[in-house]
């Protein structure tokens, strides 16, 4: 019989529905219950002070396919299908891999989408609604994302047809995402069976520059029009006010069905923080690097998760979790089965404000499979190793930093620490299953790619 673990078994709670809000390329720092001074986010924070707020949550990947892969599959980034944001076109979802929103399709619940999937385009076997979800409306493909006033949006098998918004800027689209996702609470509050919402938003993502020249795109400045600002910090901070506003909508719409006590709600970032943000914004905050990196600016996330009576108001953890973790974790409140080879651990003693009775022996990552340089990072325990010059088969040396005193990855101690650097090594070589779907190993534009060994 499953137990949800937050009350005795006499009293065990139902069925939570599941609502996870993922903000796109929303740095750590972006937040005011994250340290944000300039930026005012009061939904969010709201959030964090009613629940428990994650201080080492880690994203799938350091770029938006793969993060959303390690969601969906709960395999880490050496194990998942999509590894990287390129090539775009084959690194689709398959028939025979089981994603989270199947797991709790199984499991009796009503699965909806909006936003970015980048893991099947329309057509494909990897389209959001041939794996597991019963509705999605927005972006399929990972490039159409990056248009806040495009041509359409996909909605389930057709399309939402928005001609000539490319040029009269009439339908922004992160609104109408909004709207569907309201009316998909509504819709599943009115039902017996619990629900999952996956709000895989596109803000504060920069635009095509095609869209706009500095690569911000909202419709308006406010409520920072008047402050004085450079343009392109208005409308950053524009976009996470609207982003706010919009997870404050969400919860009045939860309370509004009554369903708030019953249901479970998740916010978080795909990775790091964009390069290019204003200065002034300090996006990642304490932490080194930014999206595209392996350092802890690049994959470390903003986590907030809330439910009433369940999750007790006002906490923070420091438990380390990653992405992976959802598929085991929503599955054991669901009733439902993981599939047998997830790389996550159920989190639900870490919701609760407690120690993990098995965390995680290590974290992977890679990055740059297409490129001609192959970036590697594994967490374990209070260290975190980087290889981030592996080029022309040759691996380079690891990097070694101790998060614990150190976290921003200024000091490399891995000289000192020569033990904990071979036990890595021996992880970054054998955590990763090769895939034909990526060309390490391969000679790429001239490069041999050094290609891990598998076993010790």
């Amino acid at each position: 019989m499953f137990v949800a673990g937050f009350a005795s078994a006499a009293e065990e709670p139902p069925r939570p529905n599941i609502v996870f809000i993922m903000a796109d390329d929303l740095g750590y720092g972006d937040l005011g219950c994250y340290g944000q001074q300039h930026i005012k986010t009061p939904n969010i924070d709201r959030l964090a002070a009613e629940g428990i707020r994650f201080t080492q949550a880690y994203a799938g990947g350091p770029v938006c396919t793969p993060s959303r892969s390690v969601l969906m599959t709960g395999l880490h980034n050496g194990h998942t299908v999509a590894r990287d944001n390129v090539p775009h076109y084959v690194t689709y979802l398959q028939d025979d891999d089981t994603t989270l929103a199947e797991v709790l399709t199984n499991a009796g619940y009503r699965c909806g989408g909006v936003g970015k999937w980048s893991l099947g385009d329309a057509g494909s076997v990897g389209r959001a609604t041939n794996q597991g979800f019963d509705t999605w409306f927005g972006y399929l493909n990972q490039d159409h994302a990056h248009y806040y006033y495009p041509e359409y949006l996909d909605d389930n098998e057709a399309r939402l047809e928005l001609p000539g918004n490319s040029k009269s800027h009439h339908t922004y689209s992160h609104t109408e995402l909004t709207e569907r996702a309201l009316q998909f609470i509504d819709e599943s509050s009115e039902r017996e069976t619990p629900f999952f919402l996956y709000a895989a938003y596109t803000l504060p993502h920069f635009s095509s520059l095609h869209e706009d020249a500095d690569g911000l795109t909202v419709p308006s400045t406010e409520p920072y029009s008047d402050h004085n600002w450079e343009p392109k910090a208005k409308k950053y901070a524009a976009m996470i006010h609207m982003l706010d506003q919009d997870v404050g909508r969400i919860v009045n719409q939860i309370d509004d069905c009554g369903i708030r006590d019953n249901t479970l709600i998740i916010f978080t970032s795909d990775n790091g923080g964009h390069k290019n943000v204003a200065k002034r914004f300090d996006t990642n905050g304490p932490l080194r690097g930014y999206k595209r990196d392996l350092t802890e600016g690049g994959i470390r996330v903003p986590l907030i998760a809330h439910w009433p009576g369940q999750i007790p108001a006002d906490q923070t953890s420091d438990e380390v979790i990653a992405f992976q973790d959802m598929m085991p974790t929503f599955a054991e409140l669901a009733g439902g089965t993981p599939p047998a080879n997830h790389d996550g651990i159920s989190i639900i003693d870490a919701l609760k404000g407690q120690r993990l009775k098995t965390p995680h022996d290590y974290l992977y990552w890679d990055f740059g499979h297409c490129r001609t340089r192959y970036h590697q990072a594994v967490r374990m325990n209070q260290w975190k190793g980087i290889r981030s010059d592996v080029r022309l088969g040759v691996a380079g040396p690891i990097q070694l930093y101790d998060l614990q005193n150190d976290i921003g990855e200024e000091h490399d101690v891995a000289s000192e620490h020569p033990e904990i650097v071979q036990q890595i090594d021996r992880i970054m070589r054998s955590a990763v299953t090769p895939s034909t779907q990526y060309p390490i190993g391969k000679v790429y534009r001239g490069h041999a790619i050094w290609q891990p060994k598998t076993g010790p």
